[in-house]
């Protein structure tokens, strides 16, 4: 019998989209379903709301929960995939410490969770919870794939792949959306006879090629760029586009804060030029706990809940593991020979086929020269950040934070120092001890 583990149950609208789509495959039918949290009621509901999909779908799947982390190897063993979605330290404290311990040194984010100070931080207090979960792999489900969907992406799952034995691969929901997306914004009709390529780094990969029957797309996506001049959510992302040559497949708020150009208080401008929503993450936490409290009822306790098959990549490569029928897909995993210009140490998007024989990375080449200097200012952080996790050393958090673009480029040495030892009192029950 196929087992699905899914790590951080308790996220229900996630593990709705995920769980959902591999109860609505039915290529799955028979497998069995382990939910695994810390958070006894955020367990129940999931519970709940799973079994009611299940229900109405045939109940083909066996669902059972398992809470606690004495409970974690029994709802991995004999696991063949699977699923991580934790979030070590919860949006409080230590998503709101992320942002609010930098504002007093007037250092401003938007969505802190994949690089900067709050993506090296949430970096520090998830990978040990990540090696102690590849431990219990290691024992008791030591062929299964993991299917990392937590940020930050590339730290997190460089850690797991030098760090341990446990076959991982990173998904992020960016890349399939980066097109679609695009073509929506400026007007373009898109249908499957698009043809696109995308690869660099999660959360930065680049959109290297769109076409249609062969013609080149990107000079009408280009042109019409440069006449959307009414206030947009994506005017970073034109602006990259512009200077660089290319379209990044995440969305503005993120790269405003992974490059030194945007989010500066000896500019203050260019926050309003460029809409940038500073503390957004924050916002939108708050909003999703207001709106939780508003569909919890109907989503967690409706006998009549059904789902639809979403675009999540989960149950896909799942799917085409158990039947041998090939899927594509951007996966993140170690670099080795796949884009020549970045560092082998360096965990790289690519396109991937997954089938019965696992997960196939697809050689890329090199990147544009300036994509990939541009790739190479986040790895610098990824691989110093990984270094200070793997070895506990304070040095290297000190390194990572001054080399982050966006870190160095408002705060002097000493401050970027300063503001590391607050962060790492403030954490200290979230971290490890480090020398």
């Amino acid at each position: 019998m196929t087992k699905i583990c899914f790590l951080g149950a308790g996220s229900t609208v996630f593990a709705k989209n995920v769980l959902g789509d591999c109860i609505m495959t039915p290529a799955l039918e028979g497998a069995s379903i382990a939910l695994y949290d810390i958070d006894k009621n955020r367990l129940r509901e999931s519970q709940n709301m799973l079994d009611n999909i299940n229900k109405n779908a045939g109940n083909k799947f066996t669902i059972e929960s398992f809470l606690g982390e004495e409970n974690r190897k029994a709802a991995l063993s004999g696991a063949k995939y699977v699923v991580n979605a934790i979030q070590v330290g919860g949006y409080k404290p230590c998503t709101v410490t992320d942002f609010e311990i930098p504002k007093k040194y007037e250092l401003r984010q938007t969505i802190a969770d994949t690089l900067g100070i709050g993506g090296i931080f949430r970096a520090l207090r998830t990978i040990p919870v990540m090696l102690d979960i590849a431990k219990d792999m290691q024992a008791v489900c030591p062929d299964a794939w993991l299917l990392n969907y937590t940020n930050p992406m590339s730290m997190l799952t460089g850690a797991m792949l030098k760090l341990t034995d446990v076959k991982t691969i990173g998904l992020c929901h960016s890349v399939q959306s980066c097109v679609p997306d695009l073509f929506k914004a400026l007007d373009m009709p898109y249908d499957n006879t698009v043809q696109w390529k995308i690869a660099g780094i999660n959360h930065q990969a680049w959109l290297l090629e769109v076409s249609k029957n062969g013609v080149d797309l990107y000079p009408e996506i280009k042109k019409r760029a440069e006449t959307k001049t009414e206030k947009h959510d994506d005017m970073v992302r034109f602006e990259i586009m512009k200077r660089f040559g290319y379209y990044v497949t995440e969305s503005s708020e993120h790269n405003a804060e992974y490059m030194p150009y945007f989010i500066k208080s000896k500019y203050p401008e260019l926050i309003e030029r460029f809409n940038i929503p500073l503390d957004e993450y924050l916002r939108r936490c708050e909003k999703q706990i207001e709106d939780w409290d508003n569909i919890k009822d109907d989503l967690v306790n409706n006998k009549n809940l059904t789902h639809e098959r979403t675009d999540e990549y989960a149950s896909y490569i799942i799917e085409a593991m158990e039947t041998n029928r090939p899927y594509k897909f951007g996966g993140n995993l170690m670099n080795t020979g796949l884009i020549t210009n970045l560092p082998a140490e360096a965990v790289v998007e690519v396109p991937c086929i997954a089938d019965a024989s696992g997960i196939a990375p697809t050689y890329v080449g090199a990147l544009p020269p300036q994509c990939a200097a541009l790739n190479m200012t986040n790895i610098n952080v990824q691989l110093l950040t990984i270094e200070a996790a793997s070895t506990l050393k304070k040095d290297y958090i000190y390194q990572a934070a001054l080399l982050d673009p966006h870190t160095s480029s408002e705060l002097s040495i000493d401050d970027i120092v300063s503001l590391c030892d607050d962060l790492l009192e403030a954490h200290s029950g979230w971290l490890p001890e480090f020398s």
